[in-house]
């Protein structure tokens, strides 16, 4: 009998050659899910660049309105509210949920709230109607009726709903970075976009644009790891030497040019200033109610096509288009809607512009960590983190939406009108209304009327006659004198 060792056996590598990272490995599933920590990080600093747009134009669209008192919300503690709620939910989401979605302060949501609530209420009043919204979804969730909802969606329009969102992205990438402008009022055209201003693209930001767009791509094709992400840095670098050298009119929200003083601190006189009830008194029970309403139909169903969208292209989902563990994702995203209405941000929901660190190989909560961490940062840094011009980001969106729109659009089934008509109505009106729960909304009741003319109403689950007639009283409340 042989006394010698036995042969030591190797210890396996990671995908793409990464050694193990212990717990982080364990605790997040990295190597399960075919990730390498250094895909999270990259992945969770692209989405970062991505959607720190927020942080100055969240402040924008709530500090330009009035409550019922002609009170404006300060805008230092906005950027402080926008940040500290974008930072605390995200690293929430990727602790507890393990997915690399990030969340801040819903755009459409804090419209709602700015326009629609805060001219009836205070803005105490009207930020504790977005907390009890919050609240409602995390009661749907405890009781097991948002995710029989999301298991309800039949799975040729759960894949048009992520199509829907890879458009719906592509098109805020191309409004965001000035490629494609509104066309002025005046213009008495049915045509509601135009090419660049005029029609012509001009000025350098622009020109930014559309390098960023091909080196974007060209790093995809050339499948260089990091793409997106270092087309991101490169094109910031040279908007701030064009920047520097060259006369720029406008870059828009934020300006590629480092900050005189880079440290800034926050102000959290605005966490904590909330009335639950108080909207109430100002409104009565039916509108409060309503109020409220809109504000969790917008909340539920944003983040659901958002969710559904980012697991299916991260590939979190089954062969049945199911995410394990969905529970705790969307308990976070309830959890999140309260906390931003509690540090008056307004709801804090999913965003779409997670993709852009999906699209670096970001399969796990770790990139969620590295992005929240970094708004936490931001807290302290925001002149820095409001460095990279929307030019430099936006291309990504291009990128990832292509990416969605192939990997998804040859699974639906298209001999089926019932399913195939649905879906192509839920994916044009997510970027043809701007808003993700119109494309979802729209899509149900369609396949619900299909489905019912074609003699197969029984293969219509009942959560989707139930969803499908709250859409239809949502779009009427209008037409009824309710909003």
């Amino acid at each position: 009998m042989s006394t010698s060792a036995p042969a030591k056996v190797p210890t396996p590598e990671r995908p793409g050659g990464a050694p193990a990272f212990g717990f982080l490995d364990r605790y997040f599933r990295i190597s399960e899910r075919g990730s390498t920590v250094a895909r999270e990080v990259r992945g969770g600093l692209a989405t970062f660049f991505a959607m720190a747009y927020i942080i100055v134009l969240n402040p924008i669209v709530l500090g330009s309105a009035k409550d019922m008192y002609g009170h404006h919300l300060d805008n230092g503690q906005l950027v402080t509210a926008t940040t500290l709620s974008a930072a605390f939910t995200t690293l929430l989401m990727g602790v507890i949920g393990n997915v690399p979605i990030a969340l801040a302060a819903g755009l459409g949501v804090n419209s709602v709230v700015a326009l629609q609530l805060a001219p009836r209420m205070s803005w105490p009043d009207a930020m504790g109607m977005v907390v009890l919204a919050g609240f409602v979804v995390m009661l749907l969730v405890a009781t097991g009726l948002r995710e029989r909802v999301m298991n309800a969606v039949p799975f040729g329009l759960r894949k048009a709903i992520s199509i829907g969102i890879g458009l719906f992205i592509m098109l805020i990438g191309l409004v965001d970075s000035g490629f494609v402008t509104r066309m002025p009022d005046a213009a008495q055209t049915t045509v509601p976009l135009q090419l660049g201003v005029g029609g012509h693209l001009t000025g350098w930001p622009v020109l930014i644009f559309v390098l960023g767009a091909l080196l974007t791509f060209a790093l995809i094709v050339r499948k260089v790891p990091g793409a997106i992400l270092l087309s991101i840095v490169g094109m910031t670098v040279v908007a701030m030497i064009i920047n520097a050298v060259a006369t720029v009119p406008s870059w828009g929200l934020t300006v590629p040019k480092w900050p005189g003083n880079p440290v800034s601190t926050p102000d959290l006189g605005l966490i904590g200033q909330v009335s639950l009830f108080g909207g109430f008194h100002k409104v009565g029970i039916l509108t409060g109610v309503l109020f409220v309403f809109t504000v969790l139909l917008s909340c539920f169903f944003d983040a659901m096509g958002t969710i559904m969208g980012v697991g299916d292209e991260a590939k979190l989902t089954d062969a049945e288009g199911y995410m394990p563990g969905i529970n705790k994702v969307l308990l976070v995203d309830g959890f999140a809607v309260a906390a931003g209405g509690a540090s008056s941000a307004s709801a804090t929901t999913a965003f779409v512009e997670s993709t852009a660190g999906v699209g670096e190989g970001a399969r796990t909560g770790l990139a969620n960590v590295v992005t929240g961490g970094l708004f936490a940062v931001a807290l302290f840094l925001t002149p820095i983190a409001t460095m990279v011009p929307s030019q430099a980001a936006t291309p990504a969106l291009l990128a990832v939406g292509f990416l969605i729109l192939s990997n998804s659009i040859k699974e639906i089934d298209w001999a089926d009108y019932t399913i195939a008509m649905p879906a192509f109505v839920t994916m044009l009106m997510m970027p043809f209304t701007y808003s993700i729960t119109n494309g979802i909304g729209m899509g149900f009741i369609t396949f619900t009327v299909l489905r019912l003319v074609a003699g197969r109403a029984r293969e219509i689950p009942v959560a989707m006659y139930a969803v499908s007639a709250v859409f239809a009283f949502y779009y009427l409340m209008p037409a009824l004198g309710l909003t």
